[in-house]
């Protein structure tokens, strides 16, 4: 799949899952029962034909809420997180969802292998939720 191919799927993909999310969780009021519901949707959900499209959700303050593929980082706090080039991304992906949404490049782990990868990933807030979910494409080196 092409680049534009690919941004237009991680912008579909990103847009329905914000918006499913946000009316799922729009009455749920306990913190947990919604980070649990947030968990169970995307933890099985895989895209694109290499099946490395995956779904994270963070909230503004940089800790995730959920991770589809790396599960240790669940709960975490990674405001201070630097990518192997010095880019604080996931700050720079809440930016990104407070302005309505966007694309950022940075260095992630890839799944299925080691070491960090270029990747562009897409964001964008989860209505009525202090959230913001993102995916995105692995860029060839």
């Amino acid at each position: 799949m092409d680049l534009q191919t690919s941004k237009q799927v991680a912008i579909a993909a990103v847009h329905t899952a914000a918006v499913g999310l946000g009316a799922a969780l729009k009455s749920v009021t306990n913190v947990q029962d919604s980070i649990n519901q947030v968990r169970v949707f995307i933890d099985p959900i895989r895209f694109n034909p290499d099946g490395l499209g995956y779904f994270y959700v963070y909230d503004y303050d940089c800790i995730n809420i959920a991770h589809a593929t790396q599960k240790d980082l669940q709960g975490q706090n990674l405001y201070d997180h630097q990518d192997t080039r010095g880019k604080y991304v996931i700050r720079e992906l809440a930016l990104a969802a407070k302005n309505g949404g966007g694309f950022v490049e940075f260095y992630w782990v890839k799944p299925g292998d080691t070491g960090e990868h270029p990747k562009l990933g897409y964001v964008e807030p989860i209505p009525n939720t202090n959230y913001f979910i993102g995916s995105g494409v692995y860029l060839a080196e």
